[in-house]
């Protein structure tokens, strides 16, 4: 057939996407169909096994995005976006935090009534992903080492469960949306569509890409054009609404190819303006990253859940609760972006990434052109903030980690510092070393933002709403109005989870 109709149609089907899916489809009057540009991750163990995320990276699996040129940061950056039912959570490495109350406080009063934490936070207790702290199996001794030396340097707390409270410092193993005993994802796919493939009223279109929203008169969105797996087209209509869940890259760029963005820059590519909303596809924010690398005695023992298990908070501005600066804690040594600077590549280490919760640095996504098969440019202006807020906040980071790799237990894991090595020691170093050895944790978010009705730059309002178009809504990272502390994640799953209850009033 070559038109297909539903109740509702939810384009992608990820982290938000696959939530939204198996909570709308509930209704077994309700006609659900999800359209996925990849594969099926069911039965896939190069995707179920989460310790293999490293090699899913640039993979058939992986949309891989490219950065146009960062004069203040790295140039070569890809990020990656998955091509996968289940989206970045059958990608990533599932570390899973709950949002903390003042980054949702923060949307609330920046206009986005309903997204406080009092109202918010209780969607985390719905989630039926299995999120747990890393099993005591898997916590190696390094890391394990790691964390008894980050609370010694540095005078944090311990953590045992990230999830348990909100918290403002601290070092501990993060919680994981796994399976323990297999090592298996507990992704969005496998916790929210495995268990209900069989309903008979949701379909799953796989390996099909959407490129164009199909809206009419209103005017309203009436449902999707389709390029099927073997290479025909055809529409899918939606009697309720379409759902744009396809993450912050692909989100504003179907919305932009559909007619919906900046009206000069839609006519200047020769797309006719369905809605003029100058906000999609900016405030692209992330959080970014620098690595110090060291080389360790000699191998490091294998048993992991994905090789970053443990990390670290710390809050240097004592007038915010939240903490202003994480690490992750590497149990290899992640050198691509140092290698290609010139340092030597090592058999066995460790790293640290200290990384920008609250990165000031503001970009923007655009169309190259009106072919939907084009990849947009990405620009995420990385360490261009006025203030050197961010660039600052790479400095810091690089200096903790080292009174962190001086203290005992950990000290005598590490033979020597390979990169930026102890040579680099002054601001201006260390911020030339940090910005060009940068990389994402790919986290990109904010391109179709939600917003108050008096701010012009949002592309949604609180109830994720598409502006100037009935129908329509947009529901996955691409709606945060400001970043996260945290991996963002779990706060994707959680808009999944308001969503469906927004949708079904």
């Amino acid at each position: 057939m070559s038109e297909q109709a539903y109740d509702y149609v939810i384009v992608g089907g990820g982290t938000a996407g696959a939530v939204l899916a198996a909570r709308l489809s509930e209704d077994p009057d309700c006609r659900v169909c999800v359209i996925e540009g990849g594969p099926s991750d069911v039965g896939d163990r190069r995707v179920l096994e989460l310790r293999n995320w490293i090699n899913l990276l640039g993979s058939e699996l992986d949309y891989d995005y490219p950065t146009v040129e960062q004069p203040r940061g790295n140039s070569f950056i890809r990020h990656s976006r998955a091509r996968v039912l289940g989206g970045c959570s059958s990608h990533n490495t599932l570390i899973s935090f709950a949002p903390l109350p003042g980054d949702l406080d923060a949307w609330a009063a920046a206009g986005c009534t309903g997204w406080d934490a009092a109202t918010i936070l209780p969607y985390f207790d719905r989630l039926q992903n299995n999120i747990v702290p890393v099993a005591a199996k898997d916590r190696n001794p390094i890391a394990r080492d790691f964390v008894t030396a980050a609370t010694a340097a540095l005078g944090v707390p311990e953590i045992s469960d990230f999830n348990a409270k909100p918290f403002t410092d601290g070092a501990g193993f993060f919680s994981v949306a796994y399976d323990p005993e297999t090592g298996y994802r507990s992704s969005s796919s496998v916790a929210y569509l495995h268990p209900i493939l069989d309903r008979p009223n949701l379909e799953l279109m796989l390996e099909t890409w959407v490129g164009q929203i199909i809206i009419g008169a209103g005017p309203r969105a009436r449902g999707v054009r389709v390029r099927r797996p073997d290479g025909t087209t055809g529409e899918v209509y939606a009697e309720r609404e379409v759902l744009v869940c396809a993450g912050a890259v692909d989100s504003p760029r179907l919305l932009l190819l559909s007619g919906v963005g900046g009206a000069d820059d839609l006519r200047r590519l020769g797309i006719d303006v369905v809605a003029d909303l100058p906000g999609v596809g900016e405030n692209l924010i992330d959080h970014p990253e620098s690595v110090i690398i060291w080389e360790t005695d000699g191998p490091i023992p294998k048993n992991s859940v994905m090789d970053s298990d443990a990390g670290l908070f710390v809050r240097r501005d004592t007038s915010d609760p939240r903490p202003d600066l994480m690490f992750h804690f590497y149990q290899v040594p992640f050198s691509w972006n140092t290698e290609r600077l010139g340092y030597p590549a090592i058999e066995h280490g460790v790293c640290m990434t200290p990384n920008i919760p609250h990165s000031r640095s503001r970009g923007r996504l655009w169309l190259r052109s009106a072919d939907p098969a084009e990849k947009p440019a990405l620009d995420f202006r990385y360490f261009t903030d006025p203030d050197g807020y961010d660039e600052q906040t790479i400095v810091d980071g690089l200096r903790i980690a080292r009174q962190v790799a001086a203290q005992e237990p950990l000290k005598s894991w590490l033979v020597r510092e390979v990169a930026p090595g102890l040579d680099v020691t002054s601001d201006e170093a260390l911020s030339e070393y940090g910005r060009r050895a940068a990389h994402t944790v790919y986290h990109p978010l904010g391109t179709c933002k939600m917003g108050a009705a008096d701010d012009p730059t949002a592309v949604v309002d609180p109830e994720l709403r598409v502006r100037g178009v009935d129908g329509l809504r947009v529901v996955d990272g691409s709606i945060f109005p400001s970043i996260t502390t945290v991996n963002p994640m779990v706060t994707v799953l959680m808009i999944g989870e308001r969503a469906a209850d927004l949708i079904r009033g």
